[in-house]
């Protein structure tokens, strides 16, 4: 197996440096397959082949970054062919950066974030995206992040770029901090040796605040506070840190910092040339902290920035809400109030700190609001950022052809010759044309959807019987829905329930059950029809299915006897007859009485009888004929001589 695999690696040289210069990678295929069938064998055998051909390039002329970029654009056309393995062009250039300097790396590296996009390819991605980190953390190890801060920074700029927000590997889930980054500064010892020079130093200064060593010790203690806030929750390292703070904000202040703008000096007279100055920005990735720089560094404007942005972006984690915080880490009020007093001192002097203070103030404001959706992202796990997905009728409704609109004038005449309405929409002009009537469509009595008491408590009497045997987690007393509209069906109907009772009951169940006994006494007697052996029709009583036991209870329960549905008499009819005479229509229509009935009551010669006949059919034929009925609806529409009339009859 050995040696086949070696002799398969050898022609592979042969054939990848006659078909590299003419990047043929279909022939090569061809090639390929015909002298190997097996992939097993032939993916190891390439892939060793591909490596061996990266040296020979590198041997012969390793300054030649044009030629290394096209050797990878070979290889990335033979993964792509499926010939070798997808991750190998990643491994050779993580090979080639082994192998060259660092100045040669980072000229290399232009073409590593030039093809970004074929990295994100599904098909390099899954399988290249851990190889590709790798190269890029060896690139880091070697780089130093004082001298190399560019680089450094494009190589974090690639990662941030190839890898999706929600990756892993590139957040900080649990906001650790990088406690490694050590701050080291001037100690006592060297207090002692150079006191006599510090004190010429600041003899010769002309600053209104005197620089002390003390002041240079709190201010370069903070760094420690910086890298890590939460030391900030314990006691005494707050007090420590908000003495220090105040302290240095304090001096911030007292030593005011002058616009550049405003110094006007007379550079002819100065043999110098300022030409590039300040075209490019100067960057410090740390600064010294020797105690002679100290006041020079004071009277930077560049140095105070880093400094007050670093005290803000402090303030704002210990006053956020971060998933990983400890139960402890928690300000008191005092420190809030403490904390929120500092913020402000600190943009006042951001302010103040040429060049153009305001406007980096409000840059930076901006740019801390923008963190604090950052934070709530992280606290609710990283959730992946995708696009929502589009919707399937729309994009149904895109793909079939629009077909032009016709005019509304077309529409409105076609449909008015057709005897019908078009309201500009569907339902409106479904609604529309069901009636033109509006008004009588609404006073249709097919509208009227309120039961009788005995349809609806029907099924509710029938669970009351003891045979029945229905648990009482079953009854329709127990359920809300049912209750709920029995009230309302009790309080339009029923005469029972304005009744004043003796026992007061606290459970709508309970209530509902006295209330269905009572509706079940004042049920009409069903009449069943039998035959008997010669074949008479006989009549035979059926008594209500309720036990003695049940109308016993509801004795006990209640001293109120159930009043019986009043009738109206005849005389009363004819009485309310002569009073309605002129405002019968209305009635009629309160009463459930449809156009067609109406039309015929009209037929009548007078508008007595035409009042007299719809009283009399209605207390004859409507089940819910009665005089409390009869009342609310002519109090409704407010008839009182008629209710007055009925009050006389009833007394």
């Amino acid at each position: 197996m050995a040696a086949s695999f070696e002799v398969l690696r050898k022609e592979f040289c042969e054939y990848l440096q006659s078909y590299m210069k003419t990047s043929d990678t279909a022939t090569l295929q061809k090639k390929c397959s015909e002298l190997c069938s097996s992939e097993k064998d032939r993916k190891p055998a390439i892939d060793q082949a591909l490596r061996d051909t990266l040296m020979t390039i590198l041997t012969k002329n390793p300054k030649n970054t044009k030629a290394l970029e096209s050797y990878i654009n070979f290889c990335i056309d033979i993964c792509r062919k499926e010939l070798t393995n997808i991750s190998v062009a990643v491994m050779l250039l993580s090979d080639i950066f082994d192998t060259l300097t660092l100045d040669r790396c980072e000229e290399l590296f232009t073409y590593v974030e030039n093809n970004v996009n074929i990295w994100k390819e599904e098909i390099f991605f899954s399988a290249c995206k851990n190889n590709l980190l790798r190269m890029c953390n060896d690139l880091l190890r070697r780089l130093s992040r004082s001298q190399q801060t560019v680089f450094c920074g494009r190589i974090l700029l690639f990662l941030a770029k190839f890898f999706p927000f929600s990756e892993r590997s590139g957040l900080n889930i649990v906001s650790e901090f990088n406690v490694e980054n050590v701050t080291e500064f001037g100690t006592e010892k060297s207090q002692k040796e150079d006191a006599q020079q510090m004190e010429v130093d600041e003899e010769k200064s002309d600053s209104k605040t005197p620089i002390d060593f003390n002041l240079y010790r709190q201010f370069w203690a903070l760094q420690d506070f910086f890298r890590n806030p939460n030391q900030c929750y314990n006691k005494m390292h707050w007090k420590v840190f908000s003495a220090h703070a105040s302290n240095v904000l304090l001096a911030f202040s007292s030593f005011k910092l002058e616009d550049q703008k405003d110094c006007k000096v007379d550079y002819s007279k100065l043999d110098i040339s300022f030409d590039g100055i300040h075209k490019d920005a100067i960057y410090f990735a740390k600064y010294l902290t020797n105690e002679k720089l100290f006041v020079l560094q004071l009277a930077d404007s560049n140095f105070r920035r880093y400094v007050l942005l670093q005290f803000l972006i402090l303030f704002q984690y210990l006053n956020s809400t971060v998933k990983f915080k400890s139960e402890t880490h928690e300000l008191k009020p005092d420190q809030v109030e403490w904390v929120n007093k500092t913020i402000d001192q600190v943009f006042t002097l951001l302010a103040e700190t040429p060049n153009d203070g305001p406007a980096f103030s409000d840059a930076v404001r901006h740019i801390l609001k923008r963190e604090e959706f950052w934070n709530s992202w992280k606290n609710e796990g990283c959730p992946a950022f995708k696009r929502p997905a589009p919707d399937c009728a729309e994009s149904e409704d895109n793909r079939k052809p629009k077909k032009s609109k016709r005019r509304i004038g077309d529409i409105i005449r076609d449909t008015q010759a057709k005897g019908q309405f078009f309201m500009g929409n569907v339902e409106l002009t479904k609604l529309w044309n069901l009636c033109p009537n509006n008004l009588e469509s609404c006073k249709s009595k097919d509208r009227d959807f309120l039961p009788s008491l005995e349809a609806y408590f029907e099924e509710a009497i029938e669970q009351l019987d003891p045979a029945a045997q229905i648990e009482d987690e079953y009854k329709k007393v127990n359920d809300g829905n049912f209750g709920w509209r029995a009230l309302r069906l009790l309080a339009e109907r029923s005469p029972h329930f304005f009744v004043h009772g003796n026992y007061p009951i606290n459970k709508l169940p309970e209530y509902l059950e006295m209330m269905i006994k009572k509706i079940a006494k004042d049920k009409p007697v069903q009449v069943e029809v039998k035959q008997d052996s010669e074949g008479t029709p006989q009549q035979e009583q059926v008594e209500q299915e309720y036990s003695e036991e049940i109308i016993k209870q509801e004795t006990e329960t209640s001293t109120v006897k159930p009043k019986i549905i009043s009738r109206i008499s005849h005389k009363l009819v004819e009485k309310l007859a002569e009073n309605l005479k002129n405002h019968w229509d209305k009635l009629a229509t309160k009463l459930g009485y449809t156009n067609d009935e109406i039309a015929f009551f009209r037929k009548k010669t007078t508008p007595y009888e035409q009042c007299q006949e719809m009283l009399a059919i209605w207390t004859e034929e409507d089940p819910d004929a009665s005089l409390e009925n009869l009342k609310s609806i002519l109090l409704e529409l407010n008839h009182t001589e008629a209710l007055a009339i009925i009050e006389a009859d009833s007394t």
